[in-house]
């Protein structure tokens, strides 16, 4: 049906992409990032994706905001290798312009150039501090610059209650998170609130969230 043409009309075009990079000799010489900006839409059951981590699109839980990346650089990075390292999309920009030698605005920017985690440099660290996640125009709340510790805000959220089918999209009902801090590393599904039991990692996200908070929303 319609969810497995559009699989199959991606698949091509992708190929038809690599295929004119190898006939016009840029393959060693082109940068190829095949991501989503957001998880499955799981409303629409059998014609969605899945995703192992809670909820899903339209939320910013992992489940909503990891996403899938896979790159291509023959020269830099071995292919079939994987990475677990985290980072945000907002990264690409000066990582891609840093490759490129173009130089970046000189206003300040929110991301940063990640090429040694790309890569799987040995001892590569993240430059960034914090990730702040929103949903639409709200703020939820930061994740650690390692991606290892996160701290939602608190906010209202919906959860599905009942699959689509074939193209009809099913029900979500309205739910609400306090201030909560999940472990991503021991705890992907963001089950065990640690707030209470983390509260130095809780107070430098609470700091990064206010400061974030303050500089591009408002106080």
């Amino acid at each position: 049906g319609l969810y497995a043409d559009v699989l199959l009309e991606l698949d091509w075009s992708v190929q038809e992409i690599n295929q004119t990079l190898k006939d016009n000799g840029l393959e060693d010489n082109t940068v190829v990032i095949f991501t989503s900006d957001n998880g499955p839409w799981i409303a629409y059951g059998n014609h969605a994706g899945i995703t192992p981590f809670r909820e899903a699109k339209a939320t910013s839980f992992d489940g909503g905001i990891r996403s899938a990346c896979i790159i291509k650089y023959p020269p830099a990075i071995t292919p079939g290798s994987r990475s677990d390292r985290t980072f945000f999309s907002i990264d690409l920009l000066p990582t891609l312009a840093t490759l490129a030698g173009v130089s970046l605005p000189d206003q300040a920017i929110d991301g940063k150039d990640i090429w040694p985690l790309i890569t799987g440099q040995e001892n590569a660290t993240s430059p960034q501090e914090y990730y702040a996640f929103s949903t639409g125009r709200n703020f939820q709340g930061v994740i650690s610059g390692d991606g290892q510790w996160k701290l939602h805000l608190p906010h209202a959220y919906r959860t599905l209650v009942e699959d689509g089918r074939d193209g009809l999209p099913g029900k979500y009902e309205q739910r609400q998170i306090d201030t909560a801090l999940f472990n991503l590393r021991e705890d992907p599904n963001e089950t065990y609130n640690l707030l209470r039991k983390e509260p130095e990692v809780a107070r430098r996200l609470l700091e990064y969230a206010a400061a974030h908070q303050s500089n591009f929303y408002g106080e």
